[in-house]
């Protein structure tokens, strides 16, 4: 008798090793490159579990940690959340996996300039993405991209500019998105690129790019030895580029209040 398929696998938390790069186009060209890591979790295959590893622990102390509270609106459950903000702003057919790409707090401690929310459909289309930014001056803002039905990877997503992030730039104009995945048997790659135009065209290119590892201790201990003080140095390096953009004289802009809505598009 033909044997019967077996079960897909469930989807495993993930460590990407990558790089983040910078380049500001006008008035002075001015780029930077780091090597970094971040998590990759699918959270409707996760539930309320811990991780299969020793080195880092959900909602607890560890050398590395994922706290629940540090996203969404911090006390609702994260699928909860996810579902309800989806479903208030027309997306109700995303009821696959959720994969939330943030970095982990090291030590305690940790500064997400962006997490993406990657929604899928149950046939696993990818339906939408939230992009959730976050300022140095405490600010958060959740950008919401979608098409009406299934987002093919690597086209371009936009978004009008309505949130403060950077004293170099003034709030107007708009961001491309592309997002990129790259997987076979082996391996599996990832590619988040945010490019800026502000009204006299395009002026930033940033991107993300990872190679996605099972969440295992071995991974997590390569990653520390060659990023040991990663999440300390995020916020270090933002204040170090800010000073030396301010040094060749960018123009620089006062930070306006933010947006009265928590949620755009």
């Amino acid at each position: 008798m033909p044997r019967e398929p077996s079960p897909p696998v469930p989807p495993q938390s993930q460590l990407c090793l990558g790089r983040v790069r910078h380049a500001r186009l006008r008035p002075r060209a001015h780029a930077f490159s780091y090597g970094m890591f971040y998590l990759r979790l699918p959270l409707r295959s996760l539930g309320a579990h811990d991780f299969p590893a020793s080195l880092i622990s959900r909602n607890g102390a560890n050398v590395l940690s994922f706290r629940d509270s540090d996203h969404g609106d911090g006390a609702t459950p994260l699928l909860d959340w996810i579902d309800g903000l989806l479903h208030q702003h027309g997306v109700t057919d995303a009821g696959g996996e959720i994969w939330l790409q943030t970095m982990p707090r090291l030590c305690g401690y940790v500064f997400n300039p962006v997490s993406f929310w990657f929604c899928h459909r149950p046939d696993g289309a990818l339906r939408a993405v939230v992009c959730d930014v976050r300022n140095t001056f405490g600010e958060r803002h959740l950008y919401l991209l979608e098409q009406g039905g299934a987002i093919a990877y690597g086209s371009e997503l936009r978004a009008k500019k309505i949130f403060h992030v950077s004293p170099f730039c003034k709030v107007e104009g708009q961001y491309r998105f592309r997002f990129l995945r790259n997987q076979d048997k082996d391996s599996e790659r990832h590619l988040a690129r945010v490019d800026y135009d502000d009204l006299d065209g395009p002026i930033l290119q940033t991107s993300l790019s990872g190679a996605a590892q099972p969440l295992r201790d071995g991974v997590i201990a390569w990653a520390l030895l060659r990023y040991p003080l990663m999440t300390f140095g995020v916020m270090a390096r933002i204040h170090w580029q800010a000073l030396r953009l301010w040094l060749r004289r960018v123009p620089f802009f006062s930070k306006p209040h933010p947006p009265q809505e928590k949620v755009s598009r």
